[in-house]
């Protein structure tokens, strides 16, 4: 959610009186974003951090964190929690790839998040885009770290992900979203089980990119149901995590059923470090790309690498500590 869609959702005498304590912060626009959203108007670009209406994307713009979203702004479907437009996309722009390049050097971005709108009229969809985003970024800025944020790929998911994998990113994120209780009303064409899916096309793959994915809380779920998700990705082979407040961004948009209190979102913290997920975000402004730099580059230090490996993340730290456990008692 903007700042001024924020400041909008507060001044609404039915909805204010619903908005807790901990969700009302000063979310003033900062120096990054407006230089940052005048660069990507300038080359004709998207990021989700404004079509999504993102808390943080003043703090991520500050911390050289962008997340750009590929293959237009139009989507071809229809999620309930998405302030996206839904409708049919424009032909394919076969210069995005070198123009995300060229916006990436200029802002000297060290972390790039590359997520897309659904793309089901295209024949691969979309994941040839994915590619060529990935290697432009590699050839124009050599060492900065590629994190993509894909969709589920429902028609060519095992040949989506090899291909994918083919560019070496650095992380591959993929969102549940929510308990697949909810999936009809929440994703109506979103399959729970196709997204597990695609962490085990990774990992059958053999890649050593890491895996992350996230929920939004706050649609109606238990906490029994949220743990199920999180074993689950677990046993898929997920190892990032990330867990937020759902906020309604329109009023298009489902409404909130349940404000989660910050000492929930710890909770589910510990319960996933816990299953052995190796780095966990879990709080109510947190959204996938949240930390995303510092997250990854704490396991690179713990590591000792500048490549990132999922072999075992958790075999370098003593038995029953995380990698995110270690990383805060050594530094």
């Amino acid at each position: 959610m903007s700042p001024r869609a924020l400041q909008d959702f507060k001044q609404d005498p039915v909805r204010s009186r619903r908005l807790p304590d901990w969700l009302r912060l000063d979310l003033a626009a900062g120096h990054e974003a407006p230089r940052t959203d005048a660069l990507m108007k300038e080359l004709g670009l998207h990021t989700i951090c404004e079509s999504g209406r993102c808390p943080n994307r003043n703090e991520c713009y500050s911390r050289k964190t962008a997340t750009f979203m590929i293959l237009g702004d139009v989507c071809t479907r229809s999620c309930h929690f998405c302030s996206v437009s839904t409708g049919r996309p424009e032909a394919l722009d076969r210069e995005e790839p070198r123009r995300i390049a060229t916006a990436v050097k200029i802002l000297g971005l060290r972390h790039v998040v590359i997520t897309s709108v659904n793309r089901d009229d295209l024949e691969d969809e979309g994941a040839g885009h994915f590619v060529e985003v990935i290697r432009q970024l590699k050839a124009e800025s050599p060492g900065v770290i590629v994190e993509i944020l894909t969709p589920d790929f429902r028609r060519t998911q095992p040949n989506a992900v090899r291909m994918i994998l083919n560019e070496g990113p650095d992380i591959f994120n993929h969102n549940v979203e929510t308990v697949p209780g909810l999936y009809r009303r929440v994703r109506p064409q979103g399959d729970y089980r196709r997204s597990l899916e695609l962490f085990r096309e990774i990992r059958r793959a053999g890649d050593a990119v890491l895996t992350k994915s996230g929920l939004m809380l706050g649609f109606g779920e238990s906490r029994e149901e949220v743990l199920e998700v999180l074993r689950d990705l677990r046993d898929a082979g997920c190892e990032f995590l990330t867990l937020g407040q759902y906020l309604q961004s329109s009023a298009l948009g489902l409404p909130v059923e349940e404000y989660i209190r910050p000492e929930i979102f710890l909770d589910y913290k510990k319960q996933a470090l816990d299953m052995g997920f190796a780095w966990v975000e879990s709080a109510p402004f947190v959204r996938s790309s949240f930390h995303a730099k510092e997250s990854f580059e704490a396991l690179q230090t713990l590591l000792g690498t500048n490549k990132s490996k999922t072999v075992d993340v958790r075999s370098f730290v003593d038995s029953g500590e995380s990698p995110q456990d270690k990383f805060a008692r050594v530094t």
